[in-house]
């Protein structure tokens, strides 16, 4: 598809068909996970392990497929959206049925957690890029309705996960989800590529070049291309496409040998090094930016303590004697509602110009921080109501995470630099449950820890906050007149002698 027809399919079309289909692909996928604060009391009472040990479950099960990311977005950016939704739901209705006759906590890391998490990451990398793909004015609201997906998996999941363990017990409930979450393959039938996936163009390149065009009129250099008249800079990715053709012509459709054969191998090896090393810099200069690692340490360090109140809120008010049973709608489906309101209101809200999406992104740290705190302090079950819900509201922020970066690194480079992003993600969701899970094992009560929590997500809004000010561009733009002027002096006086 052309780059006209391309822009003509933005922001409507079939693109609203994209969003349905991704919103119940987040909506199968992430029900049973972001609802796991459901599961996790009955999995204490049958393994009878610490709070600690099974924490892992729910950690793993939302942190893996985050960590995973960077390869999860090089499989969508590989194969495309479609392929990879398909895979990923076979990986998740595997993972929630195999979990079924998991006889520890152990097996339950490995089906539930480790399966199911990075069937989650495939997904949620699938959908995402597809919806930026189709959107440009209205990215931000189709990505909140997008991520609200998960928000209503979880509000919806919970009631039904506690219906169905009363009806069929632990091990019917996840036969049941599990098979629900076959229709994600049902989904990725709409997914239709805007853009034809990597794989794909390296076989159509592949199959038009010939053996003289590779050996006898071998291009200049392919990584030293400069932009001209009705041409354009290539990409990493187009690299690698373009080396990658090159590998696939000389093994199918070589049959000479000999030395010219060898020393065009030799040749495209080199090439596809320093492509590859190209590409890691890339990746590296990510880092370098002052906006993009403030935002993984802030996105870090609101994954670590954000993420164990969904797992740990319905275990709180048990602990502390609020209520002597699952109510029948769980802290938990409090926060996952209102976590899809905050989701579309975020959204919404990071599409008006006159707001900063990334002073918007801290706000909503210090807000879900203050709440945290809080949570200790409240000594009734309406109180932890309330503060579940503004928790779930501001946790609705995972919404503006695609959006930033791409006003942050650009479209094109949009896989690449979430992935990154999610990685620090993930890693805070696998550390934060356990360590909350020992604090309660160490001191018999989560104030502690709620405590930890709560001033790791404020740590994480301030830190964004002041690398956002706009006084570190003023600053450097004054260094950088200064380093003119004193050049400028500097000639002046070279004229005069």
């Amino acid at each position: 598809m052309n780059l006209q027809s391309s822009m003509n399919v933005l922001d409507g079309g079939w693109g609203w068909v994209i969003v349905v289909a991704c919103f119940m692909a987040q909506f199968l996928a992430y029900g049973s996970p972001q609802s796991v604060g459901v599961l996790y009391p009955q999995w204490l009472h049958a393994f009878q392990e610490g709070k600690g040990m099974t924490a892992w479950v729910g950690s793993l099960v939302s942190g893996v497929g985050l960590i995973a990311s960077p390869v999860c977005s090089a499989c969508v950016d590989n194969f495309g959206a479609r392929p990879v939704t398909i895979f990923s739901g076979v990986m998740v209705a595997g993972g929630l049925m195999l979990s079924a006759f998991a006889p520890n906590v152990q097996f339950l890391i490995f089906s539930y957690g480790i399966v199911v998490g990075l069937g989650c990451g495939l997904v949620y990398a699938a959908t995402l890029t597809i919806t930026c793909q189709y959107f440009d004015k209205r990215r931000g609201l189709a990505l909140g309705i997008v991520t609200t997906g998960t928000s209503v998996g979880g509000f919806l999941y919970a009631t039904a996960q506690n219906e169905l363990i009363l009806l069929f017990d632990l091990d019917g409930c996840l036969l049941i989800i599990g098979a629900l979450a076959l229709n994600l393959m049902a989904c990725a039938g709409f997914m239709r590529p805007l853009n034809m996936p990597a794989y794909y163009l390296k076989q159509k390149a592949a199959l038009e070049r010939t053996e003289e065009q590779l050996f006898e009129n071998p291009p200049a250099d392919d990584l030293k291309t400069t932009p001209g008249i009705g041409e354009r800079t290539l990409t990493v990715k187009d690299l690698l496409i373009i080396i990658d053709a090159k590998d696939i012509t000389i093994t199918t459709t070589n049959k000479k040998g000999g030395f010219m054969a060898g020393s065009a191998i030799v040749k495209i090896i080199k090439e596809k090094h320093q492509a590859y090393s190209k590409y890691m810099h890339s990746t590296a200069d990510f880092l370098h930016d002052r906006n993009f690692m403030a935002l993984c340490i802030a996105i870090f360090l609101f994954s670590l303590g954000a993420f164990p109140p969904v797992l740990f809120m319905e275990d709180v008010a048990q602990s502390e004697g609020l209520i002597d049973e699952v109510s029948i709608i769980p802290l938990v489906s409090i926060v996952a509602v209102t976590a899809g309101m905050g989701k579309l209101t975020l959204g919404i809200l990071a599409d008006v110009r006159w707001i900063n999406s990334l002073f918007l992104y801290a706000f909503t740290l210090l807000g879900t921080g203050a709440a945290l705190l809080l949570i200790p302090i409240s000594k009734s079950y309406v109180g932890l109501q309330i503060l579940s819900a503004v928790v779930g509201f501001f946790s609705g922020n995972w919404s503006l995470t695609s959006y930033i970066t791409t006003k942050i690194v650009g479209l094109d480079k949009l896989t690449q630099a979430h992935g990154i992003l999610m990685f620090f993600g993930g890693f805070g969701i696998v550390l934060g449950p356990p360590v909350v899970g020992c604090f309660f094992d160490w001191t018999q009560s989560y104030d502690l820890a709620f405590y930890f929590s709560g001033g790791s997500v404020l740590l994480g809004g301030v830190t964004l906050f002041l690398c956002a000010l706009p006084w570190w561009d003023k600053k450097k733009a004054d260094i950088d007149r200064f380093d003119i002027q004193y050049t400028s002096n500097c000639d002046k006086v070279a004229s005069v002698a």
